[in-house]
This record gives C-alpha cells, sequence and structure tokens, in this order.
C-alpha cells in the first residue's frame, strides 16, 4: 500500500489540500491553566454524594444564568461533549452556547463507569436528557407559585420564565439553592415535540481551542514548580530488577530523585528534556533477570490455536446436528485470522499527580475515572476518598491503551516525591511496546445451503484471548502493579463476551452452532475499539461473500433474503442504489459487508471500492461509501464523523497493521515498523444516514470497524480473484518467506453478469 513518502517540501505545499479533523473536547480545555487550583473547571456546587437518580447531579444552574451539565463520560474525539450540550439545550430551551459540560471527574460528575462499548449517547446523553427536561418541568413550576400564574401559560426560554407580563430568572427561582428533586421518567420532551436544536449539526465546541493553539489536552497541562518524570522500562515484560548501581547514578547532573518500587524505576527533574536523557543514562546501570519467552519461529495463528482453551457452546439452535452440514447439497468451510494490533494513539500517554496533606490528585485520560480511582487505591493502599481523578482529554485513543498505567505510575511517583506536580508522559517506543494490545484471533466457518441457495446450517468456532482487561477497580490490571512487588498478581482474565461481540450473525439461519475457545496469549491484550467484534465481522461478512458465490447470488441480494429487519434492510437497499452508479476497470472491484453493532445497536452497511496490482501486491481504495441507521441522531455531522473515522481506522486494521515481536519484547517500537494509514492513501467517503427521530439513539462509534475490513477483503476478491483471509492484507498479497500462502486462495475470478459488482 505505501507509495514513496512525500518530502517535507510536498507534504507543506499538499496541506492547502488536505482537510484533517482533530476531535477532542474544549470545554475542559478552555478552562486549563497553569495554577495551583485543584479544579480549574469545577461547578460552583459540589455534590458530596451523587444520586443518579437526582437533578442536582447532573446540573447546576449558576448566578449567571449558565448551566453545568455533568457527565461521567470522557470527550475521546466521539463529540460527546457537544451532544450533550445538545440534548441540555434543547429540553432547557437555551442557547447552547450557555450550556458548560464537565467531564468525568470524581466527587463532581455521576459514576458512569467508563466511556466504552458505543453507549455514551445511549446513556450519559439520555441521562442529562431526562434530568435536563425535569429540571424544566421543576422550575416551570416554582415559577407558577413564585408569579401565581398557572404553568400552562409560562415559558422557559434562555434562562427565563416568562409569561403574563411578568418573568423570573432561573437562578432566582432557585434561590441559590439546589433543585433537591428527583429526574421523572415520564416527563415531556422537547425533542420529540420541537427538535430545534437536536438533529442539527451544531459545531464542534472543541475545534477552535485546538486550532487557536490553546492548552487544552492532559500534555499541554502545566503547574508551577511541577516536575518532570520518565520510567526507565525493563527488557521485558515481566522482568525483575536484580542489582542498580546506585553511586554511578548519583553522579548523573540533575537527578532530583531516583525512584525505585521493586523493579519499578524512574527519574525525576526539573526540566522534561533532563528526565528523558535521565532516564537512557541510567538504564545502563540496571541488571534485570527475565525470560525469552514470546513464541517466535511458528505462526501466530497456529500458536494460538494450540493454546489451553477455555472454551464453551455459546449458541446452540434447538435440534442442531453436524448433519445438518454434511448431508446438505451445497457445503462451505473457511478459516480467517487477525493479528495482534495496536491502538497507535497519535499522542503517548500523559498524566500529571501531586500528593499532599495526604491526599492525592490525579489528571488523566483514563476513560474511566471512578474506576480508575478504585485501582489506584489498590494499588498505594490509600482510601478512595483520599483520591481524587480529573478527566481531562488526551489525544485520542478508543479501548484501553496506556492512560490508565501512566495515571498510576505518576499516582506513585507523586507519593514518592510529595508536594510537587510530576508530569509523566510515555515516549513513543513505551506507548508501542507496553500498552494493551487488540488481541489476535482466528475463526473457522462452515455452512451449508439448500437447493434454493438460502443457509440452512451454520458453525462458527472462535479463539481470542480475552477483551476489556480494564483496571476496573482492581490494581492487578496496572502495569506498575506488576514491578512494585507489594502483593499484586498478573493481570486478571477480562470478560468472554468481548470475544463473541457480533459473532452471532444478525441473518436468519435455521440451524446454528457457536462456540468460542478462550486463550490467554502471549501479549498483553485488553479493549480495542470494537472488541472482537471487528474480528468476527470481518469473518462472518466475507465468508457470507463466499457463500453468495456457492449460491450464484448478488452478495447483497443474498444477504437481504437471509434478513428480515426492516432497518437492516434499508441500508442495504441505499447502499445497493449508491454503488450501482460505478463503472469499475481492469483490476477494480467493489465489496460489501454489512453488520449491527452488538446486534442492537447501530446498523452499518458499507462498500469499497479498490484496485489491486497483482503483481506488486498493492491495493488502492478509491472510495469508501456507509449507511447508517443510528435511531435518532442527535448531531448528523458527529455522527459522520464517528463513522468516517472508524472506516479509516479499520482499513488501516486490515491492510497494515499487525505487531510484531522477538522472543522478549514487542519490535515494532515507531511509525516506521508500524505503519498506519497515510494522508495520501485516505479514500474519498460518503456517508448517508437514515435519521429515525421517534426511535431510541443507538451507539455508533464502533459500528464501521467489522464492515469496513469485511468489505475491503470483498473487493479485492472482485478485483483481483484473490480471496484474502488473514490480516493484514498487503503482507498476505505480498506472499514471501514471511507471508503464508494457505492465508489466501487464488480461485478463478468471477463474472457476476447482471450484478453490480465488477471484476
Amino acid at each position: 500500500m505505501h507509495k514513496d513518502q512525500h518530502s517535507r517540501r510536498k507534504f507543506i505545499q499538499s496541506l492547502g489540500m488536505l482537510t484533517i479533523g482533530f476531535s477532542m473536547s474544549g470545554v475542559v480545555s478552555s478552562r486549563l491553566r497553569a495554577d495551583t487550583t485543584l479544579d480549574p473547571s469545577a461547578p460552583d456546587t459540589q455534590n458530596a454524594r451523587l444520586d443518579p437518580k437526582a437533578i442536582d447531579s447532573w446540573l447546576t444552574i449558576r448566578e449567571d444564568g449558565r448551566v453545568t451539565i455533568r457527565t461521567g463520560k470522557m470527550e475521546l474525539g466521539q463529540g460527546i461533549t457537544t451532544a450533550i450540550a445538545q440534548v441540555a439545550a434543547e429540553e432547557l430551551n437555551m442557547d447552547i452556547a450557555a450550556i458548560d459540560v464537565h467531564l468525568a471527574e470524581t466527587e463532581y460528575t455521576p459514576n458512569e463507569g467508563y466511556t466504552a462499548g458505543s453507549m455514551s449517547i445511549q446513556s450519559s446523553a439520555m441521562s442529562v436528557r431526562k434530568a435536563a427536561a425535569s429540571a424544566r418541568e421543576r422550575l416551570l413550576d416554582l415559577a407558577a407559585q413564585e408569579l401565581a400564574l398557572a404553568k400552562g401559560s409560562l415559558e422557559l426560554q434562555d434562562g427565563l420564565v416568562q409569561g403574563g407580563g411578568k418573568s423570573i430568572s432561573i437562578y432566582a427561582l432557585l434561590k441559590g439553592k439546589q433543585f433537591a428533586a428527583s429526574i421523572s421518567s415520564d416527563v415531556p420532551l422537547y425533542a420529540t415535540s420541537r427538535r430545534k436544536i437536536v438533529g442539527q449539526s451544531i459545531a464542534r465546541m472543541d475545534i477552535k481551542h485546538i486550532l487557536t493553539g490553546e492548552p487544552h489536552f492532559i500534555h499541554d497541562l502545566r503547574f508551577p514548580e511541577m516536575v518532570h518524570a520518565r520510567i526507565v522500562r525493563p527488557p521485558a515484560h515481566g522482568a525483575k530488577l536484580l542489582a542498580i548501581d546506585d553511586r554511578a547514578i548519583a553522579q548523573l547532573p540533575g537527578l532530583a530523585k531516583l525512584v525505585r518500587v521493586g523493579s519499578l524505576v524512574a527519574v525525576i527533574a526539573e526540566d522534561e528534556y533532563k528526565s528523558i536523557t535521565l532516564s537512557e543514562a541510567v538504564a545502563p546501570h540496571l541488571t534485570w533477570k527475565f525470560e525469552k519467552a514470546l513464541p517466535v519461529g511458528e505462526l501466530l495463528r497456529d500458536h494460538i490455536r494450540s493454546l489451553p482453551t477455555d472454551s464453551k457452546t455459546d449458541k446452540q439452535s434447538e435440534g442442531w446436528s453436524d448433519q445438518v452440514i454434511s448431508d446438505s447439497v451445497v457445503r462451505h468451510q473457511a478459516s480467517y485470522f487477525k493479528p495482534y494490533i495496536m491502538h497507535a494513539a497519535n499522542g503517548p500517554s500523559c498524566a500529571i499527580a501531586r500528593y499532599t496533606d495526604g491526599k492525592l490528585s490525579v489528571w488523566t485520560h483514563s476513560q474511566g475515572v471512578y474506576p480508575l480511582r478504585g485501582a489506584i487505591a489498590g494499588l498505594l493502599g490509600l482510601k478512595e476518598e483520599l483520591i481524587h481523578i480529573k478527566g481531562v482529554p488526551g489525544a485520542g485513543c478508543y479501548g484501553h491503551n496506556g492512560a490508565d498505567d501512566v495515571a498510576a505510575e505518576a499516582a506513585l511517583l507523586a507519593m514518592e516525591f510529595p508536594d510537587r506536580h510530576i508530569r509523566l508522559q510515555w515516549m513513543r517506543e513505551e506507548e508501542n511496546a507496553w500498552e494493551p494490545y487488540g488481541t489476535a484471533m482466528a475463526m473457522e466457518l462452515e455452512a451449508a445451503l439448500d437447493r434454493e441457495g438460502r443457509i440452512q446450517g451454520w458453525k462458527y468456532d472462535l479463539w481470542s484471548d480475552d477483551h476489556g482487561v480494564r483496571p476496573g477497580g482492581d490494581a492487578d490490571n496496572l502495569l506498575p502493579a506488576w514491578y512494585i512487588e507489594k502483593g499484586h498478581g498478573a493481570a486478571k482474565s477480562g470478560f468472554r463476551g468481548g470475544a463473541t461481540r457480533n459473532a452471532e450473525p444478525y441473518y436468519i439461519i435455521p440451524h446454528m452452532h457457536l462456540r468460542s475457545h478462550i486463550f490467554r496469549g502471549p501479549l498483553r491484550r485488553s479493549s480495542l475499539r470494537g472488541l472482537g467484534a471487528y474480528a468476527n465481522v470481518f469473518a462472518i461478512e466475507a465468508f457470507m461473500d463466499e457463500l453468495a458465490e456457492k449460491a450464484a447470488a448478488d452478495p447483497i441480494e443474498f444477504r437481504l433474503n437471509h434478513l428480515r429487519d426492516s432497518r437492516a434492510t434499508d441500508c442495504l437497499r441505499m447502499l445497493q442504489r449508491e454503488v450501482r452508479k460505478v463503472n469499475c476497470h481492469d483490476g477494480e472491484g467493489i465489496g460489501v459487508a454489512f453488520a449491527r453493532y452488538k446486534n442492537a445497536a447501530a446498523y452499518c452497511a458499507i462498500a469499497a471500492h479498490v484496485s489491486v496490482d497483482s503483481r506488486k501486491g498493492n491495493v488502492t481504495v478509491h472510495k469508501l461509501w456507509a449507511v447508517v441507521d443510528a435511531g435518532e441522531v442527535i448531531n448528523p455531522d458527529g455522527l459522520k464523523n464517528q463513522i468516517e473515522g472508524g472506516m479509516v481506522q479499520s482499513i488501516s486494521w486490515g491492510l497494515m497493521e499487525e505487531v510484531n515481536f522477538d522472543d522478549t519484547h514487542v519490535t515494532n517500537l515507531t511509525w516506521a515498523s508500524y505503519p498506519i494509514l497515510r494522508f495520501q492513501e485516505a479514500p474519498a467517503i460518503q456517508i448517508d444516514i437514515i435519521d429515525r427521530p421517534h426511535e431510541a439513539p443507538l451507539g455508533a462509534g464502533e459500528a464501521a470497524q467489522g464492515p469496513a475490513t469485511a468489505a475491503l477483503v470483498n473487493a479485492i476478491y472482485r478485483a483481483a480473484g484473490i480471496r484474502v483471509r488473514e490480516l493484514p492484507i498487503i503482507k498476505a498479497l505480498r506472499v514471501t518467506g514471511v507471508g503464508d500462502r494457505s492465508s489466501i486462495s487464488h480461485e478463478n475470478p468471477i463474472n457476476f453478469g447482471q450484478f453490480i459488482f465488477c471484476i
């Protein structure tokens, strides 16, 4: 896929032709400032006890008439800050500019767990909607009493309740007190009766801060007399520190303190550059013990299937028998594989911590401030009430990367070096080497077709490490816990549902057998965007295309014949109309795929138009289309951004991303050795949204991951007659001594005649 890279001059020149979107939070960033205030963006009122059923836990009316909305979710680039402001402004009938959104922070915002699973709109935004609507009705009730008017004659608008020639501000109505009222579950919603702000493409609140260079990310935050730290990493996971040359290290200039806790070693300095050079200078004076334990010299897909597994039948239809397939007219079988892949966050993980007067404060881009607080409490032996954690946006990441680890490390160092703010930022090599990856997975499918070309039997086996190994209040899942030697064990297991997510096809299949085999793999793993859904949908949708060929059916029609959900068929029909307009040349093809994320969230149908240079093994992705049904759409542009970002990330994963390692450690530690999709390789993208204002909003942040890669491999087959079943695609296409030929099926190019797909 990679072409000759642009020179610096060409890159700068090309910026005039590129639109580059950065997705972060703005409300918090606009208030970051270099002072020692614990919480520079705190609302006026701090709730000691946050009751999710109470209006006051979600919003505060301020004296200046502005409204602070609290959410336990973090801004990860998904635009939740703007979407939440929209639903609140709608229900309070206010200008959105008068709404401030306060992101996740212990003691200030509700405990909403993790920002994960495409649940922010479904959970937090809908909670804010009901809280704001309940607040509005409560204010109208109070105004009716205060003004001696009928409630029905009053209107709340822009912070004033007016009617009968009288008016009163909403702050005056509360007389400086809280609402002291519960959220009503049946409160009327303006979003269904008026819908002036919701459903509009409101500009992102945070973009102006990014474009103007204001302090915005955790990386930008500075405090007076702040010191900088770096961890001196061991040569391998699980290594133990045997010896340290204290005398030699003591001679190093500029060292404020050398911290050693068990096998964890760090340096602290007044200057960040000095902390970097000190960490490099200290490293040669440490002696480690470690094993060469990683499996090299064998194919990873074979290795993970050879490991001991916790196997379980997850679904088996009544009357299932292997004879359903063995006795069928048409049988087909195929195996698929996905390697370990990185989060590859553009900004390395970063955190700031300060321990003073027996209390610990942490600033972090963790996706779950409350679970992280519990984990850090266990790590350090502190009571949770002595730990305050404030969420500050990081440089974008969907999933569990190093944010929790670096926060825990900064907290540990703050305990060792009290009364100063300690800033700890990982380096690129650390981020690539020590983050939890998206796990490798193997999928094996077998199916039977009847004489009419319909699927009668479906057998699916998947091999996966567990996903979702976040701290969750457990110190054992924090990286520093493995090295401080205070009785913490290895990382706990995640949840099986992460591996089986979307493993059951959304299609109507009479006889089905689904079995999962959970192993403990060689590399650290956790949540990465979509979890197991990415690999499962890739395998299922590639296999559906193969079955369509066996049935001599159009790939879209074949899918439609196995669907009864009209919302799913609407997506595919709209996609079908779009791709029919495309004329392909030799060596080009169009592939499609469909999935409903988690079989309960957003519907997403995707098509890819590619060309393949079979001689060189190069793939060019010309255009991607998506049709999405996410129910009620809060912000159309925000939804499109989510789907577009998911599609680009997915084709990057599918084309080229793979974690490599030797017998001790991960080896692709830089962007050169871990390539991701580059600007000049990004395709044109078209996204169509089916807005259903009277349906519940559905999570969409992870809907595009699986279908995009599946559409890509299906398009490659139509362009070159090569069926890729093992990722990454480029490695499979360029079969060399490193590649594995069994991952590619060279079949005769197909001619669908009247079908819409070109070859």
